[in-house]
């Protein structure tokens, strides 16, 4: 597909995020108005400018990506938009700017493409030891300071010119220890695939080699204790073991992962509330209606009340899940959109995961190997925990989806993660 073709399709998803504000718009006895054509020219803006970067400092690149990226930004503005105008404003500024990173970013790779961060692993760690900490921050601070929302400390807020501005640093830090651990284990794959030590009639890797393992098991529990965050424990050390594994194919690497969530999940659940909260809202949403399971309850009759074709944009009522812009968002779509609308989104997720390994599979360094899998692994994580919370598959951990979930923070920081990938399909041709 050519850089035309890829305009094109960005063009058409903008189209579909002004149709679904007018469709909004009709539901609530409104006509068209001005949010409709600002709605169009922020998704054409936003998309067109990394549309002319891509063609600027990676025309080779994967044409594919993005497209997906815009029809879920476009359908999931739909159903912001529905939910909350005021947080629909705010959501198209957070596109806005993500998209401005997103071309300073292909700007900033246009000679050297993604292998220059491997010079910089352990400055991109220790940044992003010091975004996982800021949150921790005290509360009273003045100008910058932590936050507790909903039992978990994962934002920092910002005084800037008497306004507060909210974040969550832990987006980025995500993608700052990919790029750290794709350049540690480009160093130290082969080692970690070929060396062993015999117990029996085992074949296990070299004791120091579990090392990485039990670093990524020791963070993610820590993040654990003192954030309250569920998801982000399990995202950052499902990441660390995807990457091991996909640089040894070492399934030794796996069962040590297997055996050490497992057996966290256990302690996690003996020692901290909120995680037995969460744990019996999703086996027992329904024994503790008012209360713990009224969250998870409410999405489930949304996802039932969707049917096939859904209740139709605007007519359902997402409005009583607690959180539907943020955790619940896929919830909204099902219940107006319907089946139809949901097996989009789960497409469109399957084949961004799907283009992220094969971009994998057909680079040839392995710098650049490990960074897109890594980053692949980032989405794909994320994305499942979120909908399998949703449909009730796993407990709710409080993550964001991926380039839908309402969020600046969040939808930054993917879409810096999708232009990385875009740059390194470039540079297979390099």
């Amino acid at each position: 597909m050519s850089r035309n073709a890829e305009a094109a399709l960005l063009g058409v998803t903008a189209i579909v995020a002004a149709m679904g504000v007018a469709l909004v718009n009709f539901a609530r006895g409104d006509w068209l108005d001005a949010q409709v054509a600002l709605t169009f020219m922020v998704f054409a803006v936003a998309f067109g400018s990394v549309n002319a970067a891509m063609r600027r400092w990676a025309p080779t690149a994967s044409p594919y990506l993005f497209p997906i990226v815009a029809l879920l930004a476009a359908v999931a503005f739909t159903e912001i938009y529905r939910l909350d105008p005021q947080l629909a404003s705010i959501q198209r500024w957070s596109l806005l700017v993500g998209a401005a990173v997103s071309a300073f970013v292909l700007f900033l790779l246009r000679e050297e493409g993604v292998t220059v961060l491997r010079r910089y692993r352990y400055l991109f760690l220790a940044a992003a030891v010091v975004l996982l900490l800021l949150p921790l921050l005290p509360t009273d601070w003045t100008v910058l300071r932590g936050a507790e929302v909903n039992g978990s400390r994962l934002w920092v807020r910002l005084e800037v010119l008497g306004r507060t501005l909210s974040f969550q640093p832990g987006e980025l830090a995500k993608v700052l220890l990919t790029i750290f651990l794709a350049s540690y284990l480009a160093d130290r794959h082969v080692a970690m695939a070929t060396t062993n030590r015999t117990l029996g009639p085992l074949r296990l890797p070299e004791p120091r080699q579990f090392g990485p393992v039990l670093i990524a098991a020791g963070v993610a529990f820590a993040v654990l204790i003192y954030q309250r965050d569920l998801g982000a424990s399990l995202l950052l050390f499902a990441l660390f073991i995807g990457m091991i594994y996909a640089a040894t194919g070492r399934a030794a690497y796996l069962a040590a992962g297997g055996v050490l969530t497992i057996g966290g999940g256990i302690v996690a659940y003996q020692l901290f509330a909120h995680v037995e909260r969460r744990v019996f809202s999703w086996l027992h949403p329904f024994d503790d209606y008012a209360g713990a399971g009224y969250q998870i309850a409410q999405s489930l009759f949304a996802l039932g009340s969707g049917s096939l074709t859904g209740s139709g944009i605007g007519l359902g009522r997402p409005d009583l899940i607690p959180a539907a812009a943020t955790d619940f968002i896929f919830a909204a779509v099902a219940e107006e959109m319907g089946f139809a609308g949901s097996i989009i989104v789960l497409a469109a997720f399957s084949l961004l995961v799907a283009l992220g390994f094969g971009i994998a599979l057909r680079t040839r360094d392995v710098f650049r190997k490990f960074l897109a899998a890594g980053l692949t692994l980032v989405i794909g994580v994320q994305a499942f925990l979120i909908l399998a919370g949703v449909l009730r598959l796993f407990p709710v951990t409080g993550i964001t989806l991926p380039f839908m979930s309402y969020g600046g923070s969040s939808l930054l920081a993917n879409m810096v993660l999708v232009t990385l990938l875009a740059r390194i399909s470039h540079g297979e041709q390099a």
